[in-house]
């Protein structure tokens, strides 16, 4: 318990990555589970990860990033993509896995699968990109904690356009949106927030127990 707590309390939002750097195969494979292993509402995974590491499209990215240079600077720029129509096909594809993966009937799933529908036909389109923004932001959680206990650095990041980033990435066509960006490599000696305290708020004034 008290190395993953002093794991998290060195995670910071990285400001300059070591450049040089590359991320191993074994821990690139490590952050792959992760994303697919991260929690989402009924497990529907209405969402894609986009995993950048060519640096021409890094550039690109940090162009209508406000030329921050974690995007370039980064091992591997993740970015996390809501899906915009979360629909009856998501949900009969995940019906189908879940037979096909655990062995139960599918028709056993009925009430379940019609639950999941429901659910779906009960939000317009608005609210179906939010309910899936959502779930992404469970998956970014978890990406973050996988890099601080396995030694990596990173940086959430929202400061980019979307649209451009959609287009750039080709997102429209794949029924998605760019929703929030994540930067993972190992940090610059020259980054002088590496060494900061933590800033939070006493436990007493963030826990209300009843």
């Amino acid at each position: 318990m008290n190395n993953y707590i002093e794991n998290l309390n060195k995670r910071y939002a990285t400001k300059i990555f070591d450049s040089s750097y590359q991320i191993s195969s074994d821990l690139e494979k490590l952050l792959d589970e992760t994303l697919n292993l991260a929690p989402s509402s009924f497990g529907l995974q209405p969402y894609k990860v986009v995993k950048v590491k060519s640096q021409d499209l890094k550039q690109k990215l940090r162009e209508v990033s406000w030329d921050q240079t974690q995007v370039t600077d980064c091992s591997i720029y993740y970015i996390l993509c809501a899906n915009t129509n979360p629909d009856q096909k998501l949900v009969t594809d995940y019906v189908e896995n879940i037979s096909k993966t655990t062995g139960v009937d599918k028709s056993t799933l009925s009430d379940y699968e019609g639950m999941m529908n429901g659910a779906m036909h009960a939000m317009n389109p608005e609210q179906k990109v939010e309910w899936s923004k959502k779930q992404v932001y469970l998956v970014l959680g978890f990406l973050l904690d996988a890099c601080a206990q396995n030694g990596l650095d990173s940086c959430p990041m929202e400061g980019f356009d979307p649209v451009k980033y959609d287009e750039i990435l080709g997102l429209k066509e794949l029924g998605l949106t760019s929703a929030v960006a994540c930067a993972v490599g190992i940090k610059s000696d020259q980054d002088k927030y590496a060494d900061l305290p933590k800033v939070r708020v006493n436990l007493d004034d963030l826990i209300i127990e009843k």
